[in-house]
């Protein structure tokens, strides 16, 4: 079992141990396990440390992940294969940046969860920490927004409040009757416990802050139903500076392109919305009347062969939807109209249309021209459509289906 330093000192971040393995069961990455680590692995809902491992020969190792095994060894996965045997002595150097980060996600983590009990009776049922943000899922229906402000309100003040957190081990029959927030499952004789003084007691195997303003702040950002409850995503420390100044850049640029202030952009871009729905709207009439007149002339000047008008049109500046409510208007004009359009913007496209019921079959004349060039389509016996492949001349594609029909 491999000795955890970091349990009594979350701080350490260089310290001398000695390779006691080197080849764990069904590892095919390479790795090592040392007697003692200051290498958190991952674990708990916190996520890994990362580092180097180097030899007095001047062998260095960069460590990428850290787990442990079932029988309590951490092993240390390196990123390229490097010759630390078994009793070699190694210095190991932990990412100060990286542990102190989890340090502020974990502690800020307790005292969310903490006050989401105090004030709301809401109890957390998993923690999870990830590179951008971290999230807790609580046990609730839902989470209101004005909950939201008031939990995070609540946990920013406990932070100002610089309260202690201390570390002390117990036996589990102590620690049952200590009110942890919540006990483990029964599977250790001594549990390592977090106290924020007079906020949280918990069993907890996490690298945490010395005191809660080390934390330098907490923000609450979305929240989203999960199948257990509600999810919570958060951010602590320099995380939460980062994630504020990224976003308050982003507002800044926003509302200088809209010429407004930071507050009166929802109210720009709920109205910039409306504009474009409006014009949505007003372009999509204008199409349709636009294909409405177009198809109205096009039936008026095509020729009447056995009794129906057979319309051939081909789109170079509108897309398939165009004509498709061009050909739809086309075999709409009469009572016994075919419509055969297309549209060459990239992708190109077919449709075929008739007036209903008809006596021609749309999808079988669709698919009977196509199978001539590869292409792929179908549909009814009064509308269809298909694409056809590159270099095929749609123009003359559509005159030979035109020359078939009443053939």
């Amino acid at each position: 079992m491999t000795q955890r330093l970091y349990y009594t000192d979350p701080d350490l971040c260089e310290f001398d141990a000695t390779v006691a393995d080197t080849a764990v069961r069904d590892q095919d990455r390479p790795h090592v396990v040392l007697d003692r680590t200051a290498f958190y692995p991952t674990s708990g809902g916190q996520v890994h440390d990362t580092g180097w491992l180097a030899a007095g020969d001047g062998d260095r190792a960069r460590i990428t992940e850290v787990a442990e095994t079932e029988d309590g060894r951490v092993v240390h996965y390196l990123e390229a294969p490097v010759k630390l045997g078994a009793g070699t002595t190694v210095h190991g150097s932990i990412d100060r940046q990286r542990r102190r980060d989890h340090m502020q996600q974990h502690s800020g983590q307790h005292v969310l969860s903490a006050a989401f009990v105090e004030r709301y009776q809401m109890p957390t049922l998993s923690f999870h920490m990830g590179d951008e943000y971290c999230s807790i899922d609580l046990a609730a229906p839902s989470v209101s927004p004005e909950q939201v402000v008031g939990a995070e309100k609540r946990a920013n003040e406990i932070v100002f409040e610089n309260r202690p957190v201390n570390i002390r081990f117990v036996s589990r029959v102590e620690a049952e009757s200590l009110g942890l927030r919540k006990l483990p499952p029964a599977d250790r004789d001594e549990l390592r416990l977090i106290e924020i003084a007079d906020l949280d007691l918990s069993a907890c195997g996490g690298t945490h802050v010395h005191s809660t303003g080390q934390i330098g702040s907490i923000l609450l950002r979305k929240t989203e139903k999960v199948r257990q409850g509600v999810r919570v995503e958060f951010v602590c420390g320099e995380r939460a500076i980062g994630r504020a100044r990224r976003e308050y850049t982003a507002l800044s640029e926003a509302a200088g392109l809209f010429s407004a202030q930071l507050w009166d952009i929802p109210a720009q871009v709920r109205k910039n919305f409306e504009d474009a729905k409006q014009l949505r709207r007003q372009r999509d009439e204008a199409l349709e009347q636009l294909a409405g007149a177009l198809a109205t002339e096009a039936v008026q000047q095509a020729p009447e062969r056995n009794g129906r008008k057979v319309v051939v049109r081909v789109f170079a500046d509108r897309d398939i939807a165009f004509a498709k409510l061009f050909a739809q208007k086309a075999s709409r004009a009469g009572t016994a109209v075919i419509a055969l359009a297309a549209s060459t913007v990239d992708p190109a496209g077919l449709v075929f249309s008739q007036s209903q019921g008809g006596p021609a079959d749309m999808g079988s004349l669709l698919k009977e021209a196509l199978s001539a060039v590869g292409g792929r389509g179908g549909g009814s016996h009064d509308f269809a459509q298909g694409g056809v492949p590159n270099g095929v001349d749609v123009a003359q594609f559509l005159q030979k289906a035109a020359g078939t029909i009443g053939a």
